[in-house]
Order: structure tokens, then C-alpha cells, then sequence
């Protein structure tokens, strides 16, 4: 594998704070106080990053966990919300299996049902669902080797090849992008590897690289074709 999906990092006002929640939530374990280290079954860990700027819409990623029981469904509502999550209502219908909810800091995520199909080959955390065209599908496939497991009426899904969870996008029509997107992709080129080739091989894919003066010096910020900004980070990770 020539890159991989190393973290999927969220801004947060309170990143100590923000990684205690999930880190009770997922049951993971903490890698200092904003890093989360992934449990078995998932190829990424989350990080937590400082950021005041306040939300104005719904994040266009959201987090799906998974029940095997309406028991554990029930189970991982009553620890979200004692956490320190809320209910709430973005036009749900009642008859929806699923249950949403908030975390702290306001991101959405959803609870879903027992005996849901399209996640019974994953994990805990079942789903990365994001809003996204076809074209945005195909190319993280390509750009981290991870097999298209879902391929219909414009509705993508990504999976390792570990299993784990899945990364989805839902098709047109995607909303109109933020000046910056509040969760991003991180990826690191593996000892050794050639960080400019995988780039170029991005950008051939249809990645494009942000105007410099945007980068750290520990990363080198792309978008994706549908504009979604990640990193590629350049300094050794754990």
C-alpha cells in the first residue's frame, strides 16, 4: 500500500474533553488527551483538534455505531446521553429504526437499529457517512486501495480491506462546502515511501493540492474532487 488512512480528525472547542466522550462512547483508548487509538476492528484512529470557529450547518460527516440487540441499542443511547450527548431531531421519521443524537460539541451521529443489513459486516462504529457525489467514491477507493463494497443510484461505500467500518457517501444533491471542513482526513505515506510521488498519484486521480501558505510544516493539505480537504502528514506517526 503505497498510503493510508492514518485518522480522521475533528475541530472541537474542548479537544480533551470532546476525545473523553467518544473514548467512553467507543470504549477506545486514549493516546495522550485528543488522540483515540482504535479498537481491533477499525484500520483509523480519531483526533481531536483545537478550533473556535463556530458551527453555522450540519456537519457533512456523521458517525453510524451499530447494535446487535434493540437491547444495546438502547444500551448505547442511555451511555451517549449520560456522557454528555442530547437527542435530537434533524426530521427523523418515527417509524426510522435509527436514533439521533449529538455529542457535546453538536456533531450528529446516529445509533441504528439491530439486523441493519448494510452494516452487519463492520464494526461498533459501523459507518463514516458523508455527503458526496460518485466521483468522490471512486476516487478514495483508488487513493487508499480500499475495495467499492456499495455501488448503486450514486450512493458509494469504501471499506479496508480488514473490514471495519465503512465510508460512505450518499449522492447528489451535496450541500454547498464550508471554508473548511470541521472533520478531514489524515494520511501517511509508509516509511521510506516517496511523499511527492503519492501527491502526484492524488492529483491524478483527481485530487488537488491547496495553495501554499495553508500547510503546516507537517503536512501537505489536498482536496478531494468533490473539495473536501485532508492531509497528507509528513512527519513520523506512532
Amino acid at each position: 500500500m503505497s498510503i493510508s488512512l492514518h485518522a480522521l480528525s475533528v475541530d472541537a472547542k474542548d479537544p480533551a474533553g470532546l476525545a473523553r466522550y467518544w473514548a467512553g462512547l467507543l470504549g477506545w483508548e486514549q493516546a495522550g488527551a485528543t488522540e483515540l487509538l482504535p479498537d481491533a476492528k477499525t484500520p483509523f484512529r480519531l483526533r481531536f483538534l483545537q478550533s473556535d470557529v463556530e458551527r453555522d450547518r450540519p456537519c457533512y460527516i456523521h458517525f453510524h455505531l451499530t447494535s446487535e440487540t434493540p437491547e444495546q441499542q438502547q444500551e448505547t443511547v442511555a451511555r451517549a446521553v449520560e456522557l454528555g450527548g442530547r437527542h435530537i431531531d434533524i426530521g427523523q421519521k418515527p417509524e426510522e429504526g435509527h436514533i439521533v443524537l449529538a455529542d457535546p460539541e453538536g456533531y450528529e451521529f446516529c445509533v441504528i437499529e439491530a439486523g441493519n443489513k448494510f452494516l452487519a459486516d463492520t464494526a461498533f462504529f459501523g459507518e463514516v457517512a458523508s455527503d458526496g457525489t460518485r466521483e468522490v467514491g471512486y476516487f478514495w477507493s483508488k487513493a487508499l486501495d480500499y475495495p467499492l463494497v456499495w455501488d448503486q443510484n450514486e450512493e458509494t461505500a469504501i471499506q479496508a480491506p480488514s473490514g471495519g467500518p465503512k465510508i460512505a457517501w450518499g449522492g447528489p444533491p451535496v450541500e454547498p462546502k464550508p471554508p473548511k471542513n470541521r472533520m478531514h482526513f489524515d494520511l501517511v505515506v509508509p516509511a521510506g515511501g516517496d511523499v511527492d510521488a503519492e501527491v502526484e498519484r492524488l492529483i491524478g486521480l483527481g485530487a488537488t493540492r491547496l495553495e501554499s501558505g495553508q500547510e503546516g510544516a507537517d503536512a501537505i493539505p489536498m482536496a478531494d474532487p468533490d473539495g473536501n480537504q485532508f492531509c497528507i502528514l509528513t512527519t513520523p506517526q506512532a
